[in-house]
């Protein structure tokens, strides 16, 4: 069974001159992937390689270092290790030896490892895929129903009549939250399967 993490954790280390440091946290939406990145990147450091895998969706970047030493080897690690709903960070600050490309996607894909092996996890529920659509004024409610139920926002896009959004629920909570959405709206808010196309 696949596991989120628990919290922010940290590993560091050095190889051949250069220091390493390894940030992994949990995340619930690409948004959220993206706003620890940017939180914990360092821009004094000579790169900031990251990856984050979110159900089927799931980026990485190798920010300056060769093509495919980096976060490929990273999104690797978060595979070995069983992790969904995880982001990845790895700092690098060179340290004037080259580690040529094969010790690269070690050291990056070996610090993602070490350091995920090291956190505190939590097994995943096996979660259904759902669309909604709701008001601007029911967002902050709906939300906070879907938190309650251990469910998940994975998208939102705004309209001109509301938000359509991209919801992940246990299939045993889902008659639950519906009841919950159609009381705070009125019956408006009605859930809706969705099947995630493989390019989502």
């Amino acid at each position: 069974m696949s596991s989120t993490l628990t919290g922010l954790c940290e590993y560091r280390e050095e190889i051949r001159k250069s220091r390493f440091i390894t940030f992994a946290a949990p995340i619930t939406s690409a948004q959220q992937a993206l706003d620890f990145i940017e939180l914990h990147s360092d821009l004094n450091a000579s790169h900031n390689c990251w990856a984050w895998k979110l159900g089927d969706q799931y980026r990485s970047s190798d920010d300056g270092e060769p093509g495919g030493t980096a976060g490929r080897p990273i999104l690797s690690a978060i595979e070995a290790q069983d992790c969904d709903q995880v982001a990845v960070l790895v700092i690098r600050w060179y340290g004037g030896i080259q580690l040529g490309t094969g010790g690269l996607a070690r050291a990056y894909g070996g610090g993602a490892n070490k350091c995920l092996q090291s956190a505190e996890k939590l097994p995943l529920v096996s979660r259904v895929a759902l669309n909604c659509s709701c008001s601007f004024s029911e967002l902050a409610l709906v939300k906070l129903r879907l938190a309650e139920l251990n469910g998940l926002v994975i998208d939102e896009a705004f309209t001109a009549n509301g938000v359509d959004l991209r919801l992940a629920l246990a299939e045993e909570q889902i008659v639950l939250a519906q009841q919950q959405l159609a009381d705070l709206s009125r019956g408006r808010i009605l859930l809706h399967r969705h099947a995630f196309k493989a390019d989502e």
